[in-house]
């Protein structure tokens, strides 16, 4: 492993999860940073959900931290802490990035949609008109379904494990894009040309697949949202039924220049 040139005017970025080993972000954006010259680093840290609060206080302290970036479990709360959201974060309800302000403020921002429909885009697949199951409501499926439904998917099913959050979910698409058929339904796959798995489901070993993997359309696409294991069950179980698979390690990939581009950016 490189050594990276850490010094007093290094500015200092963190990610936060929980569990945290399977992160892959410090990695990709290090590299970044060391190919671009940016005097930059980010380190992994976890914290628990009943620490958030206090750690994010702690963050606004820190005068040469530039921000962090946001993962499972924390987007949707780590909303509701921050002092501003963009449109799109606010709209979503939940965070990928948190950028802190000269001042000490926090500037949330939201990421994974974008990152999920252009990393899409450049496999070859266009989210236009597909007929979408998305399964999960939380933060990254959230992001998801703004996003997909902004791409003009032509049906978009919500599917999660609490209703109510899947019906709310859907109510707010609806209310935002007009024009796209959408609705919260059961993880029943068939029929659909498109299937996310916008879920944790997949990150540990027996967990249960988010959606009925035995009645995916051959042919159809296969998507996640996990980026490590770079190959979950549902995907393995996706190929066998003759699906095209998507990693999630290209949702990261093409939202990398947005990250580094919103935490290193000049303060608000």
């Amino acid at each position: 492993m490189a050594v990276l040139d850490i010094s007093g005017t290094t500015r200092l970025l963190a990610i936060v999860a929980d569990p945290i080993k399977h992160v892959r972000t410090p990695q990709a954006l290090n590299r970044l940073f060391t190919d671009r010259g940016v005097d930059a680093v980010m380190v992994p840290m976890h914290v628990p959900p009943e620490h958030l609060a206090v750690w994010l206080a702690g963050l606004r302290t820190v005068r040469n931290l530039a921000g962090a970036v946001v993962t499972v479990p924390h987007k949707e709360r780590a909303a509701s802490l921050c002092d501003e959201l963009t449109p799109e974060a606010a709209a979503i309800g939940a965070v990928n990035a948190i950028r802190r302000t000269a001042d000490g403020r926090l500037l949330g921002a939201m990421f994974d949609g974008l990152g999920l429909v252009q990393g899409l885009r450049r496999a070859g697949i266009d989210p236009a008109g597909h007929h979408a199951l998305l399964a999960g409501a939380g933060g990254a499926a959230s992001a998801a379904a703004f996003a997909l439904a902004q791409a003009g998917v032509a049906r978009l099913t919500i599917a999660n494990r609490t209703a109510a959050k899947a019906d709310a979910l859907a109510a707010r698409i609806a209310a935002a894009y007009p024009g796209v058929t959408v609705a919260a339904g059961p993880a029943d796959p068939a029929g659909f040309s498109l299937v996310v798995n916008g879920t944790s489901l997949g990150m540990a070993a027996g967990d249960p697949l988010p959606v009925d993997v035995d009645r995916l359309e051959a042919g159809a696409v296969a998507a996640e949202v996990i980026m490590n294991p770079a190959r979950t069950a549902f995907l393995d179980a996706a190929a066998a039924r003759g699906c095209r698979t998507h990693e999630g390690r290209h949702m990261l990939e093409a939202q990398l220049d947005l990250l580094a581009g919103f935490l290193t950016g000049p303060a608000a």
